[in-house]
């Protein structure tokens, strides 16, 4: 589609409906009703039914009997797989970003993770969040290939849609974290090989991943306690 051409019916109900489930507005398990839809958005029956099926594709719609279309629930072992996938998509697009940082990035990067310091001194784990955050993207931002700029934001937008509405419970690594984001930089400024960028910069990922799948074994193991306490 040429940049100059509006989107159609369909594309604008697929983009309206993919952005409130990715932003969690529609959170998992809520009912997608076509006829609520198309009135709420103005348009046909038809571009709503197309926009789910695309959704679907995705893996963000499922449909049940009964039900109809909902959003996808989430699923502990799928955020796990995202992860890993983002650990591999992030290992690779830093590597590529390094050698694109001027000296006020890596100053910039450094501001940032002090910054994370003072919010785990201070209890503040939004900040720490939106620090952290920050730092991701500006490192993004330096990768020289844009469609995995591009996976590496939608995967965010998915695990953030997740992190909101199910899974309050993610492991703080606080401190760990921070010293990871100073490995990294280190890396980066000395001008380290790409494979040692990488390698770091992924294993950060990872870390949250074997943090998340302890913290999930040890609720299952405290879940069957309880239920055999009940029994």
């Amino acid at each position: 589609m040429p940049a100059n051409t509006p989107p159609n019916k369909q594309e604008q109900a697929y983009a309206a409906l993919r952005e409130r489930i990715l932003s969690g507005s529609y959170s998992p398990g809520y009912r997608l009703v076509i006829d609520a839809l198309a009135e709420e958005l103005g348009v046909s029956a038809l571009p709503i039914r197309e926009a789910i099926r695309r959704l679907e594709a995705e893996g963000l719609v499922v449909f049940r009997p009964n039900a109809g279309a909902q959003v996808a629930p989430a699923d502990p072992a799928m955020f796990e797989d995202m992860m890993v996938g983002l650990a591999v998509l992030e290992g690779y697009a830093t590597a590529l970003a390094a050698p694109e940082f001027e000296p006020s990035d890596i100053e910039r990067l450094k501001g940032i993770n002090a910054q994370m310091v003072a919010c785990i001194d201070r209890l503040d784990a939004l900040g720490f969040g939106k620090a952290n955050r920050e730092f991701h993207l500006l490192v993004y931002g330096r990768c020289p290939n844009p469609y995995i700029v591009e996976l590496l934001k939608d995967t965010e937008r998915r695990l953030d849609a997740i992190r909101r509405t199910v899974f309050t419970h993610i492991p703080y690594r606080g401190r760990a974290s921070v010293e990871e984001h100073a490995e990294i930089i280190e890396l980066i400024e000395s001008g380290a090989s790409p494979r040692k960028i990488e390698e770091a910069a992924r294993k950060h990922k990872l870390e949250t991943v074997n943090a998340f799948h302890a913290w999930r074994e040890e609720h299952e193991r405290a879940d069957a306690v309880r239920v055999a306490g009940s029994t």
